[in-house]
């Protein structure tokens, strides 16, 4: 293992290297296929040209796992209440406080959800190859007005809700599972003071695209996956603290939760009582995530301050 031998800047750069040379070296063989479903005016054929698709994915994926473990000592644990079926379909809700946030869920759910799919800003779509992958995938780009742009014009909701309808129905043809980061962007200590948050380690949720995803994808939904990543205490970019394997010892944890009956169906848009029922479900999993963030950090500084006085001990 390389991270044995070399200093940490220099694993990350390796580590940023072989990631972007992995995922140039996929899109070549990516691409031909995309273009066909690009040019495909036949809905059985662009389903066909999204699986292979789907299936170069999963080994850029798989790959990128192999790269990480040969350069870093990852031993990322992840801990899973309920049960998993790679055949079914799921929502997922997660924190959100890096980019690194969605190698990580690709890696530690890898075959055992279907392929993941995430609600993205309408903006990455002109990211240079990311967002053309991502289009190809059917993955949703979203329009995120914000509530002032929605009070001037409440049309622009329903934007977004026959965005994440169309989606939803492509997503009947194939198993998937539907990442939603519910605070709607990466956590920083600057936004949280913004927003005066009421939560320690969360930005406050925003449950309509969820609520959207369960009005389109109903009983279809074997579960809502409730995932917690708690990242170790780190004075860097959380990015750069995981190329160069700072992360390498993280936990993530995932409760699966059925669907209520109550929650499946309403009108989230025109039914002020259920969206304040529904507002109330989400907020009863954020206030335990908050708590479950504050655990899951206090292992990692006992962790912390074991290893360093076992460092002690050893000098």
């Amino acid at each position: 293992m390389l991270s044995l031998l070399l200093p940490r800047a220099l694993i990350g750069v390796l580590t940023l290297l072989a990631l972007c040379t992995s995922l140039l070296l996929h899109f070549l063989v990516f691409l031909p296929f995309a273009v066909c479903k690009l040019c495909m005016p036949w809905h059985a054929a662009r389903v066909f040209w999204t699986r292979v698709m789907v299936a170069i994915a999963a080994q850029f994926i798989r790959n990128n796992a192999l790269l990480m473990r040969a350069l870093m000592p990852v031993r990322w644990e992840l801990r899973i209440d309920g049960t998993l079926d790679p055949a079914r379909n799921y929502l997922l809700i997660s924190n959100h406080q890096s980019w690194a946030d969605i190698v990580l869920l690709f890696d530690v759910f890898r075959d055992r959800v279907p392929w993941l799919r995430f609600f993205l800003k309408k903006q990455l779509i002109w990211v240079p190859v990311i967002g053309f992958v991502c289009w190809a995938l059917d993955f949703p780009f979203m329009a995120r007005h914000s509530r002032e742009a929605i009070r001037r014009n409440p049309e622009l909701a329903k934007e977004d809700l026959e965005r994440t309808r169309r989606a939803c129905e492509r997503f009947r043809d194939v198993p998937v599972t539907v990442v939603n980061f519910l605070e709607g962007t990466r956590f920083t200590p600057a936004k949280h003071m913004a927003k005066q948050s009421s939560y320690k380690h969360l930005l406050p949720p925003k449950s309509g695209g969820l609520a959207f995803a369960i009005n389109a994808m109903g009983r279809e939904v074997a579960g809502l996956i409730d995932v917690t990543i708690a990242y170790r205490p780190t004075k860097h970019r959380l990015v750069w603290s995981f190329v160069t394997g700072e992360q390498a010892t993280l936990i993530v944890e995932a409760q699966v939760h059925a669907i209520p009956e109550d929650i499946l169906a309403g009108d989230y848009q025109g039914d002020s009582a259920f969206r304040a029922r529904f507002q109330r479900w989400v907020a009863d999993f954020w206030l335990a995530k908050d708590a479950r963030l504050e655990r899951l950090l206090a292992e990692h500084a006992a962790c912390a301050a074991e290893s360093q006085a076992g460092g002690s001990e050893l000098r």
